[in-house]
């Protein structure tokens, strides 16, 4: 049985959208993509990233 994660790090996420890392940065930084802050990593939930790409794939 395995576990899918919650929240993915910064790079897992820009590896899993096939972006590059300050990409990624970017996207969060205009709000295009909604991340969270526990301690000081910043992390991409799931859902987030799956609204993300359905909405791009919406709007192709």
């Amino acid at each position: 049985m395995s576990v899918e994660p919650l929240l993915y790090t910064v790079p897992e996420a820009a590896r899993l959208l096939r972006i590059g890392r300050s990409s990624l940065y970017e996207l969060i930084a205009t709000r295009q993509l909604v991340s969270i802050t526990i301690g000081s990593r910043r992390l991409i939930p799931v859902e987030e990233l799956e609204a993300f790409v359905a909405a791009r794939k919406d709007a192709a």
